[in-house]
């Protein structure tokens, strides 16, 4: 059989290949966002209070987070088209069981489903992009993988809210599960891992696992990958935390509006995101700088973050805009991915951008409980409709903790290096 040293590429096979990879990545995005506004129906459903509503979001991202650092030699083991396969299998299961859970314990075990199946998504997008376009374009494609994230992410506020006023959370959630199921078909069906047909997950040797955990181990090891993380991780903090769960029940009790119109005005955090990260990336290029637009993306966050947790009675359309500014503000993280590459070498790219991913991640399964506690701490007895209710002077308390989170943030920025724009291995030839 005639070998192609160069497979024809970015066609329409290409496309949608990547696509059914990149919906993948969007489900997981949506169901990441979804609890935002179903926080009464879940309190009510199961009698439970913030602090376990906080702990049910936040259940989602404790499996994603642990999958990020060996995801890598997976896909190498089992190629993209198996894994996404039973990943999308797993959340859709995880999301019927979670529609049809008559106890908490078993939406705990949906929820936890829903993580494992959504934690392939976003890198199994950027595997078939390397393997199916130029090299040339992946920049592009990494960009619009997530904005099929956050555009998802829209669509799980105030699109989903009308759903649920409609039909309730329990067949909106089905409706997602069907969903899922059938990504998963196109997924086992269309989905190739490579342009030649012949190129095939090959299996791992024992050597190739030990070379994984040495340079996963080289990456844990380096004190500056450590500090790109976690100042990453408290950059996207208030997004996970505030329109991923808290933000919409604060902006009904603020406001006193129905839960499609809180959803919107609190999607405009997810579009300020989407809008960001690409003008962020553009813009550290730009300049030839990292560290200074992280720094100043930070800061300005931190006085955003103070507006919304220090100020009552903010008028809804200032507050839209604020909550817009955090959104693309955080959306600056997305240049430490860069900085963490330039700052490490070749050999562990890889695990140094799991690593990265993984804490950004695990803001939201950090933050959401916190502020679940703080609410919960200061409840007052009041019920509506069943479901627990917390007045805005509690959710302003409770974001104390965001505050806290951003400024600690923005402190740890300043003690970033600054690469320039160049590689370790550039750096170290001047």
């Amino acid at each position: 059989m005639q070998q192609h040293t160069t497979p024809v590429r970015a066609g329409a096979r290409a496309w949608c290949i990547w696509s059914l990879s990149a919906l993948a990545f969007g489900y997981a995005f949506f169901q990441r966002v979804a609890p935002s506004v179903m926080v009464p129906d879940l309190m009510a459903e199961f009698s439970i209070g913030a602090a376990v509503t906080g702990y049910l979001s936040a259940l989602y991202f404790y499996p994603y987070v642990a999958l990020q650092f060996p995801l890598g030699a997976l896909l190498d083991r089992f190629g993209v088209r198996r894994l996404l396969t039973a990943a999308i299998g797993l959340a859709a299961a995880g999301s019927f069981l979670f529609a049809m859970a008559q106890s908490i314990e078993q939406a705990y075990v949906g929820r936890m489903l829903i993580g494992i199946g959504s934690a392939v998504g976003f890198l199994s997008s950027l595997t078939l992009a390397a393997k199916w376009f130029p090299p040339q374009r992946f920049a592009f494609l990494a960009g619009l993988v997530m904005l099929f994230g956050t555009g998802s992410g829209v669509a799980a506020q105030a699109p989903l809210a009308a759903l649920i006023a409609q039909f309730g959370w329990r067949n909106a959630m089905l409706g997602a599960a069907c969903f899922a199921t059938l990504l998963c078909l196109a997924i086992a069906i269309f989905v190739r891992n490579s342009p030649d047909e012949q190129s095939t997950a090959q299996p791992m040797e024992e050597r190739n696992w030990s070379s994984f955990l040495a340079t996963l181990k080289s990456a844990l090891a380096q004190r500056q990958i450590w500090l790109i993380s976690i100042v990453a991780m408290t950059m996207t903090g208030p997004m996970l935390a505030f329109a991923g769960l808290w933000g919409v029940p604060f902006v009904m009790a603020e406001y006193q509006l129905p839960r499609p119109e809180a959803a919107f005005y609190v999607s405009m955090m997810l579009f300020g995101w989407a809008a960001g990260a690409p003008i962020a990336g553009w813009l550290s290029d730009r300049i030839g700088r990292r560290k200074t637009p992280i720094v100043a993306a930070a800061i300005i966050q931190v006085v955003l973050m103070g507006a919304v947790a220090l100020v009552p009675g903010i008028p809804i359309s200032i507050l839209t805009a604020i909550m817009f500014a955090i959104g693309m503000c955080g959306s600056g993280m997305v240049i430490s991915f860069a900085l963490a590459r330039e700052v490490s070498e070749p050999a562990i790219h890889g695990s140094v951008s799991g690593m990265v991913n993984a804490l950004t991640v695990a803001s939201g399964a950090i933050l959401q409980p916190i502020i679940g506690v703080l609410l919960d701490w200061q409840w007052d007895g009041t019920l509506i409709e069943g479901a627990r209710a917390y007045t805005p002077e509690q959710y302003r308390f409770a974001f104390w903790s965001l505050l806290a989170w951003t400024v600690a943030g923005a402190l740890l920025a300043t003690r970033l290096r600054e690469t320039y724009c160049t590689t370790q291995l550039e750096h170290d030839r001047l």
